[in-house]
């Protein structure tokens, strides 16, 4: 017997039981935390770890996160021979590049300035400007950043990108590595985080960082609250150095009510919602990588525990 373990709701339980069931009959799904025999555990299914939990799986060789990362588990409680794998669904690309794509919008046609005018009574409109005359620089170019890239190219942005490690995408001007990172922020209106968090990545939205933008620049953050120091911002907006930010995640979440950044006009705050993993599609992405590892085959999402993505 070969079962794999589900730590969630039981609404998401049932529908994927059902569908593992269907699709993956000699693969048992099962919901913490009824384990059966703990021997059968191959695969765990989670959003966070606990020592209980690694301590009543022995066999255990797969942990397949809910989301996107994996900054939100402990990655030390894992026996090293246990290998990691991310979500990569079509529901949180889809999701996160609509996202992404409105936030840059409401930038570019600033909103957040219009919405002052209103809440004042003002009658105030700004010179417009087209898309192609504003570039969006998009930090992380993995399945989320391409997505994203991909959903902006319609609008005629000047597209830019910048990531860890080359890349080359048909219609962006790519930059790579801490030596080109200066000339990638030079040239960016509006700049995307959709990086991994890691001890390198943490902290990276600072005022040494929005130093180097464009004076007036908008930020996006969608990634993850440790990669932006948040009075760094606080700051960056009072200088105009940035004049507005959209931010779906925080350094404490929820977000506390007094927080500066929850009454700040030039700020449009949402709770996490950026990418969003759809338990009707999602389902299918694991049944595929449970499929393939029974296989033999390389997982789509595999962590590189040294990278931490």
């Amino acid at each position: 017997m070969t079962a794999i373990l589900h730590v969630g709701p039981a609404e998401r339980a049932e529908l994927w039981q059902a569908e593992f069931r269907r699709a993956l009959p000699e693969v048992e799904f099962r919901n913490w935390p009824d384990l059966g025999d703990p021997a059968d555990i191959r695969y765990l299914v989670a959003w966070k770890l606990t020592d209980e939990l690694i301590a009543s799986l022995p066999a255990l060789e797969v942990l397949f996160s809910i989301g996107a990362g994996v900054d939100q588990l402990d990655l030390s409680r894992l026996p090293d021979h246990v290998r990691i794998v991310r979500m990569i669904e079509p529901g949180i690309t889809t999701t996160m590049a609509q996202y992404v794509a409105a936030a840059a919008l409401a930038l570019h046609r600033e909103f957040a300035f219009y919405r002052q005018a209103q809440v004042r009574g003002d009658w105030s409109p700004r010179p417009t400007l087209l898309c192609e005359e504003r570039s969006v620089g998009v930090m992380g170019l993995g399945e989320l950043g391409k997505a994203s890239l991909a959903m902006l190219a319609p609008l005629g942005f000047r597209l830019r990108g910048w990531n860890r490690s080359a890349r080359t995408i048909d219609g962006v001007e790519c930059f790579a590595g801490a030596g080109e990172l200066d000339a990638f922020l030079a040239g960016t209106d509006i700049l995307v985080c959709l990086l991994p968090l890691t001890d390198e990545t943490r902290g990276i939205l600072s005022a040494e960082l929005f130093a180097k933008l464009p004076k007036g620049a908008r930020l996006v953050n969608a990634a993850r609250g440790g990669h932006l120091i948040e009075a760094d911002l606080l700051s960056a907006l009072d200088t105009g150095q940035i004049s507005e930010a959209v931010l779906d995640v925080a350094q404490i979440e929820p977000l506390p009510g007094d927080h500066p950044l929850r009454s700040d006009p030039r700020v449009l705050v949402t709770p996490h919602i950026a990418g969003v993993t759809r338990i009707e599609t999602a389902v299918h992405a694991l049944i595929e990588n449970v499929r393939g590892d029974l296989a033999g085959e390389a997982l789509p999402g595999e962590v590189d525990r040294k990278r931490g993505y």
